[in-house]
């Protein structure tokens, strides 16, 4: 078997399929990358066993359709150093051989039978579907991912939930301290179904999808989700459980609002937070009279720093400490120029809004406080 295709765009392909790869394997073969050569276009595979990536681009040229498996981390490298030019594989079946040249040189690789290759798990025909604009699904994964959790004992809270309602889509993340709530206003559905997307398939989708249009197509049952994207296809397992209510520890009367330049506040906090306790990291927050003041301390080390900025406050004068690296997550996962910050007393959670919320969507963030001693 024969067959040609751009170096560059294999090199993009392979990028992107190489991050589902694990170091260790419970199977040898899932270290390799699968081909598939059929009418003309080239298929290719990675697989970790519950995340399976495919994804095709056509062939400059081919003599005949086949299928083989060949090691990831030797092909990805060779690859990528190539420049944009025709590479050609000659792949001889019988003797595992795949001969792989180029303009300047060549090199050969031993190939595996495909039919090891693992098949995907197969998505129920009750499965429920919804369409996504690929913007929209992109930035709303941009805006959850770090605020999942990594905790063995609800993994649940591992993965990004997937809330469809009457009312809307609501795409949700929470590690129990901070939450993200991101209302999709536009995409709905009578009857109500869910799931929760790992985090590894989220932080793929994170990688491929771009800013093009068209739409992202998810399939999925009580198992397992097909996600259909512009250049591929991601099938994996969903996490199984129930999320916890999330609407319920959203409060619902914050009175006291603040209002501040995003990329100020992030800029002083970053300054502030080298000054805080290491292991609490605690940065206190006080407002009063249009003043917004930052306040690190680790007496420990006898380390100090303060820092105040303009802001506009309706409320009363107020003390609240929070974790200045989960701040810091929350405002650089926005893009917008101000942030409403919505209190109610030091001891209540705090709302962090843009100041103009995105076209047919509606995004919150949650942060618990930390005890502060006055």
């Amino acid at each position: 078997m024969r067959f040609t295709v751009s170096s560059t765009a294999l090199a993009a392909r392979l990028s992107a399929l190489g991050k589902v790869i694990n170091s260790k394997n419970s199977l040898p073969i899932l270290g390799d990358f699968l081909f598939e050569v059929v009418e003309g276009q080239l298929r290719l595979t990675a697989s970790d066993s519950e995340v399976v990536m495919h994804t095709s681009l056509e062939l400059n040229e081919t003599d005949s359709d086949g299928r083989f498996c060949v090691g990831n981390h030797d092909l990805s490298e060779a690859v990528k150093g190539i420049s944009e030019q025709p590479i050609t594989f000659d792949v001889d079946l019988q003797s595992s051989i795949a001969k792989i040249s180029y303009q300047n040189g060549m090199f050969s690789l031993p190939v595996n039978n495909a039919d090891e290759f693992p098949q995907a798990q197969q998505i129920g025909e009750q499965a429920i579907t919804i369409s996504i604009p690929t913007p929209v699904l992109a930035e709303n994964i941009n805006r959850s991912l770090f605020a999942t959790a990594q905790d063995e004992l609800r993994p649940v809270m591992n993965g990004i939930y997937f809330d469809l309602t009457p009312d809307c889509l609501a795409i949700v993340a929470s590690d129990g301290h901070k939450l993200v709530r991101n209302k999709v206003l536009n995409i709905k559905s009578e009857e109500p179904a869910s799931f929760i997307l790992p985090k590894k398939p989220a932080s793929l989708l994170k990688g491929v999808l771009g800013k093009q249009g068209g739409d992202v197509i998810i399939r999925f049952d009580d198992r397992n989700a097909e996600i259909n994207y512009e250049d591929g296809v991601i099938i994996c397992r969903l996490i199984e459980g129930r999320y916890p209510n999330y609407n319920s520890v959203i409060p619902q009367s914050n009175p006291n609002q603040l209002t501040v330049d995003r990329v100020s506040l992030l800029s002083a906090l970053r300054r502030v937070q080298p000054f805080s306790n290491e292991s609490s990291n605690l940065i206190r927050f006080h407002v009063e009279n249009g003043t917004l003041q930052l306040d690190a301390e680790d007496y420990d080390f006898s380390k100090t720093a303060t820092e105040r900025m303009s802001c506009d406050y309706n409320g009363m004068p107020m003390s609240i400490g929070f974790k200045g690296s989960s701040f810091i997550e929350i405002l650089g996962s926005f893009d917008c120029q101000e942030v409403v910050v919505q209190l109610a007393d030091p001891s209540r959670a705090g709302l962090v809004l843009p100041s103009e919320q995105p076209s047919d969507q509606d995004v919150l963030m949650l942060m618990m406080p930390m005890l502060i001693n006055d």
